[in-house]
C-alpha cells in the first residue's frame, strides 16, 4: 500500500472513530427503539399518488434515515408512463448519465456515469450484483421494465450501509427492484396480462402472476416473449469535413436489426419475525442479428448472436437482536454467448463462452447507539470463463471482499464511511492452448480503497441537505482484457477511479396551493480515472493490439435536476422533472506519436457531450393521462481528436404517450399509445449506426 492510500485510510478510520465517540456519549443514555413495521397502502389520493407508489413493505433495525448520497429515482407511475421499452431508454432520463445505443429494439445498450467508463458502473437486480467477467459490459437493452417497479442510480454508493461487500465497489450504481406481490383485503391473487405492438413488426406480450399462500408466504411468475424485424427506414448522409461536400445521401433499410428473446422470472417471498427472505429465479434466451456499422457502402452485416443467460438467487435478513442485524446473500449465475459471422471474405468465425458465477456474502450490522451503526460485510465470488476459441485459456478467478462500513446521524450532521479491502486470486487451465505455450495466469492483487460521505441540514424549518464525499475505487480487468488470444496482458493493474462531489438538495411541500411539491438538487464534481485500460498497436503489425494501463482521464461536471407537482384543478395534476449535466471529461493520455499526442492531448473524450439534459411532463385528469419526454445530447467527437473529421452533431427527441385507464366488470384496464421520435430526427448514438425515426407502439394491460 503507499503513502497515498495509507494517508486516506487512517484519515477516515480517524474520522469515524472521533465521530463514533461524540455520538455514543449523546446517545448512551437514550433508549433502544424496537423494529418497527410500515404499511403504505395505495388508497387514496394525494397530490404524490400518482406518481409514486410503493408497495407494502416491513423495515427492520434501525429506523435512522441515513440518505447522505446523492440519488435518482424513477418509480411507480413514472416509469410507467415514460416512452422506454427497456432499462435503458428510461435511465436515459437521469442526469449525469451517458447512453450508447447501438439502435433498433435488439440493439446493445451500456451506460456510462460521470465519464468514468461502462466497467465502473454497477448493476444490481434485486439487490445482488448482475456479473460479465468476460468483458465487463450489462446489456441494459435485455432488462424489460414489465417488472420493474424502481430504478435508483447512486453515485459513489448507496446511502444504507447493511450491505454485501460488492454494493461498496463500484464508481456508480443502478438498482432495479422488481415487483413485490402486494395484496389488498381478502385477496389472495394477482393476475397481469399485457400486449404490445408497433413498429418494426413488433409483438411483445407478457404475463404475471401472484399468488399469496398465507400471510407470510406468497408467490410470483412473471414471462415475456419479444419479437421483432428491427426493420426502420433511415437517412444515411455524410460529407466531406473539409469542403463541406456531399459524400453519401440515400435513405436505406435498416437490416439484420431482428430479435427473439424470451424471459422468465419466478419467485418466493417469505416474511418471518424480524425479518424476510426472498428466492428469486431468472432465464433470459435470445437470438438476434448484429446489423453492424453502416460504412463504405455497406448495408446489411450478417452477423448473428445468441444469448442464454440464467441465475438464482435469494436474501435472508434477520434482526437477530434489537442491537444486530444479520443478511446474507447466495447466487449462481450462468451465461451462454455465442457470435456468429458466416462471411468467408474475411474470416469464418463461430465462437462460443460459457460463464458460470458462484457469489455468497454475510452482512452484520450492529447498532453501538440509536445513532451510531458499523456494519461488517464479508464476500467470495467464484468466476469461470470456458471457450472454442483458439489459443484461448480458461481462467478462474476467486475474489473475496471485505468491507468495514460506519454511519453517524445527529439530525443536522449525518456521516458515513467506509474500507473496502478487495483480494483476487486468478488461475488458469491449458484450455484451448497448447502445453508448451507457457500460458500463464495474472498474478494475484489485493487492494485497499477508503470513501467518505458527509450530509448538513443547516436550518431545522427547511428541507436543505448540503452533502459532500470523496471515494476511492477500481475495477478489474476483465477476462477479455487479460486473456483474449494475442491481444490480452496478464500484466495488466486495475483502472482506479479518485471521485471528489459536492452539492446540494432542497425540497418544499405545500398542503393548501395549487403547487404541491418542487424539488431541486445539483452536484459538482471532479473525477480522475488513472490507470485506463486501453488498446495500443503491438509491434509493426497494423492489425496486432494489446491491452495496457496507459489511460488517464479528468473530468469536471455539475448535475442539476428539478421537479414540481402542480394541481390546478381538482383531478387535474401536472407534474415537470427537468435534469441538465455540463461534462469536461479530458483525455491526458501519453501516446508515443507525438502527432496523435498532439492532437489528443487534453481532448473531450469519446461520444462525451459538454452539454445535456432531459424534461419529462405529465399531465393527469382523472382516468386520462398525457405524458411527454425530451431527450437533448450536445455536440461531441467520437475520438479524443477533436478535430473536425471527428464530430458528431447535438441530437435530440421528442416522445409521447397518452394513456386511458378504466373497467370492465372488475377488470382494471390500461390502453397506451406511445409515440416515439415524434418530429422523426434522424441521428446515430454511436457513429455508423443509425437509429429509428418516428415509430409507434401500442399497449393494452389487463389486470385482476
Amino acid at each position: 500500500m503507499n503513502l497515498c492510500k495509507k494517508t486516506s485510510l487512517f484519515v477516515v478510520i480517524g474520522l469515524l472513530i472521533t465521530a463514533g465517540n461524540l455520538f455514543a456519549q449523546v446517545g448512551a443514555n437514550q433508549p433502544e427503539q424496537p423494529p418497527i413495521q410500515t404499511e403504505t397502502s395505495q388508497s387514496g389520493r394525494d397530490s404524490t399518488a400518482m406518481f409514486l407508489q410503493l408497495d407494502e413493505f416491513v423495515v427492520y433495525g434501525s429506523p435512522l434515515m441515513k440518505e447522505v448520497i446523492p440519488v435518482q429515482k424513477l418509480s411507480g407511475e413514472q416509469l410507467k408512463n415514460l416512452s422506454s421499452f427497456s432499462v435503458a431508454d428510461a435511465i436515459r432520463y437521469f442526469s449525469g448519465v451517458q447512453l450508447k445505443d447501438y439502435g433498433g429494439i435488439g440493439g446493445l445498450k451500456t451506460i456510462n456515469v460521470r465519464s468514468m467508463g461502462t466497467h465502473h458502473v454497477g448493476v444490481f437486480y434485486d439487490g445482488i450484483q448482475l456479473g460479465n467477467a468476460q468483458n465487463g459490459q450489462i446489456d441494459l437493452g435485455k432488462f424489460s421494465l414489465e417488472n420493474i417497479e424502481e430504478i435508483s442510480l447512486y453515485n459513489g454508493q448507496k446511502s444504507n450501509i447493511f450491505q454485501p461487500g460488492r454494493d461498496f465497489g463500484s464508481s456508480a450504481t443502478v438498482y432495479l427492484r422488481s415487483r413485490t406481490p402486494c395484496f389488498v383485503e381478502n385477496k389472495r391473487y394477482n393476475l397481469r396480462t399485457s400486449t404490445k405492438g408497433g413498429s418494426f413488426d413488433l409483438i411483445n406480450p407478457s404475463v404475471l402472476y401472484e399468488y399469496k399462500f398465507k400471510d407470510n408466504l406468497s408467490a410470483s411468475i412473471n414471462g415475456e416473449y419479444i419479437n421483432s424485424s428491427g426493420k426502420y427506414k433511415y437517412r444515411y448522409r455524410r460529407v466531406f469535413p473539409n469542403t463541406g461536400e456531399v459524400m453519401y445521401d440515400t435513405t436505406a433499410v435498416r437490416e439484420n436489426g431482428d430479435i427473439y428473446s424470451f424471459r422468465f422470472e419466478g419467485g418466493l417471498f417469505g416474511t418471518i419475525s424480524g425479518g424476510y427472505w426472498r428466492v428469486k429465479t431468472y432465464f433470459y434466451d435470445s437470438e438476434r442479428g448484429i446489423p453492424g456499422a453502416v460504412v463504405n457502402n455497406r448495408w446489411k452485416n450478417s452477423q448473428r448472436q445468441w444469448d442464454r443467460s440464467f441465475f438464482t438467487q435469494g436474501v435472508f435478513q434477520k434482526s437477530v437482536t434489537p442491537k444486530y442485524d444479520v443478511l446474507i446473500n447466495t447466487k449462481y449465475a450462468y451465461d451462454y454467448m455465442r457470435y456468429l459471422n458466416p462471411d468467408t471474405t474475411l474470416m469464418l468465425i463461430d465462437n462460443t463462452f460459457h460463464q458460470q458465477e458462484v457469489y455468497a456474502s454475510v452482512a452484520n450490522k450492529y447498532s453501538i447507539t440509536r445513532k451510531w451503526d458499523a456494519v461488517l460485510s464479508a464476500d467470495m465470488q467464484y468466476n469461470t470463463l470456458t471457450s472454442n476459441l483458439d489459443g484461448f485459456v480458461f481462467p478462474k478467478r476467486l475474489t473475496t471482499l471485505v468491507a468495514l462500513a460506519s454511519a453517524t446521524d445527529l439530525g443536522e450532521v449525518k456521516m458515513q464511511g467506509s474500507v473496502l479491502a478487495t483480494f483476487v486470486r486468478e488461475r488458469i487451465s491449458s484450455g484451448n492452448t497448447a502445453a508448451d505455450d507457457n500460458a500463464k495466469a495474472a498474478p494475484d492483487k489485493h487492494e485497499f480503497t477508503p470513501a467518505f460521505f458527509i450530509s448538513y441540514k443547516p436550518f431545522k424549518s427547511q428541507n436543505l441537505n448540503i452533502r459532500t464525499f470523496y471515494k476511492h475505487i477500481f475495477r478489474m480487468p476483465t477476462f477479455n482484457d487479460l486473456y483474449y488470444t494475442d491481444i490480452g496482458n496478464i500484466k495488466l493493474k486495475p483502472e482506479f477511479t479518485h471521485q471528489y462531489n459536492v452539492g446540494f438538495r432542497y425540497e418544499k411541500s405545500y398542503e393548501k396551493n395549487i403547487i404541491k411539491q418542487w424539488k431541486f438538487q445539483a452536484d459538482a464534481y471532479y473525477n480522475e480515472v488513472t490507470d485506463k485500460i486501453v488498446a495500443v498497436p503491438k509491434g509493426s503489425g497494423q492489425y496486432r493490439w494489446m491491452m495496457m494501463n496507459l489511460g488517464y482521464v479528468k473530468i469536471r461536471g455539475m448535475d442539476a435536476a428539478a421537479s414540481i407537482t402542480v394541481e390546478p384543478y381538482k383531478d387535474l395534476l401536472f407534474n415537470l422533472r427537468l435534469t441538465y449535466t455540463y461534462q469536461k471529461a479530458e483525455d491526458f493520455t501519453k501516446r508515443k506519436n507525438p502527432i496523435l499526442q498532439q492532437s489528443t492531448w487534453g481532448g473531450q473524450i469519446t461520444y462525451i457531450p459538454w452539454h445535456n439534459g432531459s424534461a419529462v411532463a405529465s399531465l393527469t385528469y382523472k382516468s386520462w393521462q398525457l405524458n411527454y419526454s425530451f431527450i437533448y445530447v450536445g455536440e461531441r467527437y467520437h475520438s479524443s481528436a477533436n478535430i473536425p473529421a471527428e464530430y458528431e452533431q447535438p441530437w435530440y427527441t421528442n416522445d409521447m404517450t397518452v394513456s386511458k385507464k378504466f373497467m370492465i366488470k372488475k377488470i382494471n384496464m390500461r390502453v397506451a399509445l406511445e409515440i416515439n421520435n415524434l418530429l422523426s430526427q434522424d441521428y446515430d448514438v454511436v457513429l455508423n449506426y443509425p437509429m429509428p425515426r418516428r415509430n409507434y407502439k401500442l399497449s393494452i394491460t389487463a389486470e385482476i
